[in-house]
């Protein structure tokens, strides 16, 4: 997994052995010395174009500065295409998109996600992107999750980070018998400006839902 603190570590020691200053590489790169400490500090992640201008002051390849931090084989070929503007690349493993999560932007993790939103991941997977993408493609990736490992304490970290949309994808899988109606409970403890309470009712008029839905309205509201 791509550490972020080991390329810190090894941006620093580039610098040093170059004998500069953290402002005078700020100065190169054309930005605040606040930013290249954050580098170096395992922080923050260059952009791209700032990664290459870090390979060229200091004289060593974007797959070495890449490779300093330790990522897997699939993590690495994900940053390599990135750095060389590859427009069309896929991710393999899903692991290898949530461990670059936090230096991704939302556009590339959007592309990376794009082709599991069409095959399926599990729910618990879906969690560890969900603050780094947009409420579309969370929503996207919630259409066709996968629930078997779905549990109360993963969809209670999961609610406070849900659009309205994709609350309501959650809702739809409880009706259409893909999650335990059980899960309502959660669901309700997250219902601001979600009207989700006339729904429940509506389902259950309508035999969609048990009854025994109906008491969780009413421990809810």
């Amino acid at each position: 997994m791509f550490d972020i603190d080991r390329f810190g570590n090894y941006l620093s020691g580039l610098r040093k052995r170059a004998d500069m200053t953290q402002s005078e590489l700020a100065d190169r790169l054309n930005l605040t010395r606040q930013a290249v400490s954050r580098y170096e500090r395992g922080e923050s992640f260059p952009d791209v174009s700032v990664l290459v201008k870090i390979a060229e002051i200091f004289g060593v390849s974007t797959d070495e500065l890449i490779n300093a931090g330790g990522p897997s084989a699939g993590e690495s070929a994900i940053l390599e295409n990135v750095v060389n503007g590859r427009q069309s690349f896929i991710a393999k493993d899903f692991a290898d998109i949530a461990g670059l999560a936090p230096i991704l932007k939302p556009s590339i993790l959007e592309k990376l996600a794009k082709n599991f939103s069409v095959k399926g991941i599990d729910i618990s997977e879906i969690i560890k992107l969900a603050e780094y993408l947009n409420e579309e493609s969370v929503a996207s990736l919630l259409a066709n999750a996968e629930f078997d490992e779905l549990n109360y304490d993963i969809l209670e970290k999961f609610m406070p980070l849900l659009s309205a949309q994709s609350k309501m994808k959650i809702f739809e899988n409880i009706l259409a018998g893909d999650m335990d109606w059980q899960f309502l409970r959660v669901l309700m403890r997250y219902n601001d400006g979600f009207l989700l309470d006339s729904w429940v009712e509506a389902a259950v008029i309508d035999g969609a839902l048990p009854e025994e839905c109906l008491k969780i309205l009413g421990c809810c509201g």
